[in-house]
């Protein structure tokens, strides 16, 4: 079974849909600093948990 070679979207079964450009869906902006947060957060509380039980 061989298929033809298909130069528009797939997807897209009505004619106007057909003569469209496909979706690009944009990349998710990146949260570099949230790990360091959350480490930041969590060190924080370590700290004050233990200096806390000490004194």
């Amino acid at each position: 079974m061989t298929r033809n070679f298909v130069l528009t979207n797939e997807g897209a079964g009505h004619p106007f849909r057909r003569r469209m450009p496909p979706v690009r869906i944009a990349p998710a902006p990146r949260g570099d600093d949230h790990d360091l947060k959350l480490f930041v957060l969590s060190f924080t509380a370590f700290f004050i948990c233990f200096y806390t039980f000490i004194m």
